[in-house]
């Protein structure tokens, strides 16, 4: 099993290009089930779960086609409506063919996603939306059966706040017939760029990044061309990698824009932000202070600070100046990389929902384990301010959502390699 090992105590500098975003990605390649015409996206990165995606709709009869970031997807002809446990188990995104194979199939057969290591990930919005549109649903040896001729124009309310959730009933609604209303949508800039290439589908959709949005439902979609948006957890990773060596580091391919709590956050911890954009490029450029200022933050639906940056903002708590006080109020059981952060010398002490950090001078190098993906990138950046060598093993999880992390880092001088 690979892992990795990195010598601490290097300065980031440099520039390096920020990947097209996984979340975004994911549900947007479950739109071309839609149409029969072909979808072509740009910007698409080479991840794991992307391949997994892929594999599962090419199983359906998607016709997939991929030349480096580009994939062209033609589902002219679908096969059986059916998203098998073998593949749905790997990766929960699985669960967005769900919404798209119901609008356009009239029924779907997939699989429940198994467990989480971060928490309950329930999938019963999804199916709750289905059966207001009009569609029978039934959950039965660990799948979810649902069926409807057309599905109804409806009026939806999300008991939560749920990204999958939104995207899976938007699409559905695209072609339903009349209009569907989602209340309490989630805001996250991942739906919007969805809306953005349903719309360029033909699709009728308004309000996508407020709670929400009205998607009347025309007879059919026809294909589009789609870049996908800049990754924003990937460039708030390298953005604290930066932070925590006190590096200058400048990021092209994304923006500013997508991360304001965070880099909020940055600039109280003592760096400096800037941002650049023109018609045709965009860029974040952040220089680093010698150590950092403790900074606290709660986690919460978008625009507010969000789960996905927690970790590493553990990380960079742990040897910045004060005390930070850290509240994960989205997933129960989000705190696992606190005990791997331990091990390299971190002052942390967990209550419930709330963590604290005490910074400390330094870190030492260990060998610690990534428990999820987030967990992953924040082993990494303490181990890049550890002394000694840090090893990070079970990286698998880091293929899944970060796009060639160790060249990435190697550009900005980072000492990180990949062994077995």
């Amino acid at each position: 099993m690979d892992k990795l090992l990195i010598e601490g105590g290097r300065r980031l500098a440099g520039e390096i290009a920020i990947s097209g975003a996984k979340n975004a990605a994911l549900p947007i390649l479950c739109a071309c089930l839609l149409t029969r015409e072909p979808l072509v996206l740009d910007n698409v990165p080479a991840l794991h779960d992307i391949g997994t995606m892929l594999k599962l709709l090419a199983q359906m009869g998607v016709k997939v086609e991929r030349e480096g970031e580009r994939v062209t997807l033609c589902a002219a002809d679908l096969g059986e409506p059916v998203a098998p446990y073998e593949l749905v188990k790997t990766m929960r995104a699985s669960v967005l063919v769900l919404g798209p194979l119901v609008a356009r199939c009239g029924e779907a057969k997939v699989s429940l996603p198994g467990g989480c290591a971060i928490g309950a990930r329930p999938v019963d919005q999804h199916i709750k939306g289905l059966q207001a549109m009009g569609a029978e649903v039934n959950v039965d040896h660990g799948y979810v059966l649902a069926k409807s001729p057309r599905l109804k124009g409806a009026r939806l309310f999300t008991d939560m706040v749920t990204v999958t959730g939104t995207e899976n009933l938007m699409m559905a609604a695209c072609l339903a017939d009349g209009e569907t209303v989602i209340e309490n949508a989630a805001r996250e800039p991942e739906v919007v760029d969805l809306a953005q290439c349903l719309i360029s589908m033909g699709a009728q959709i308004s309000g996508a990044g407020t709670d929400v949005i009205r998607i009347r439902g025309v007879a059919s979609l026809h294909g589009a061309q789609h870049r996908i948006m800049p990754d924003r957890i990937e460039t708030g990773t390298y953005l604290c990698a930066a932070a925590v060596t006190g590096g200058d580091v400048r990021l092209t391919g994304t923006s500013a824009g997508y991360l304001d709590s965070v880099v909020d956050k940055l600039m109280d911890a003592g760096c400096d932000i800037t941002s650049e954009k023109s018609p045709s490029f965009e860029a974040i450029h952040i220089k680093a202070p010698s150590r950092l200022k403790a900074v606290s933050i709660r986690t919460a639906p978008y625009p507010a600070f969000p789960t996905d940056m927690q970790a590493q903002f553990m990380a960079i708590n742990a040897v910045a100046e004060g005390t930070a006080i850290i509240r994960e109020t989205i997933f129960e059981n989000r705190f696992m990389h606190a005990v791997e952060l331990q091990r390299l010398g971190a002052d942390i002490r967990i209550d419930g929902n709330t963590a604290v950090v005490q910074g400390v001078a330094r870190l030492q190098g260990a060998t610690v384990m990534a428990t999820d993906l987030r967990a992953s990138a924040s082993l990494i950046i303490a181990g890049l301010v550890a002394e000694g060598e840090t090893i990070v093993d079970r990286i698998y999880h880091l293929d899944r959502g970060y796009e060639k992390i160790e060249q990435k880092f190697a550009a900005l001088g980072a000492n990180v390699r990949r062994a077995k």
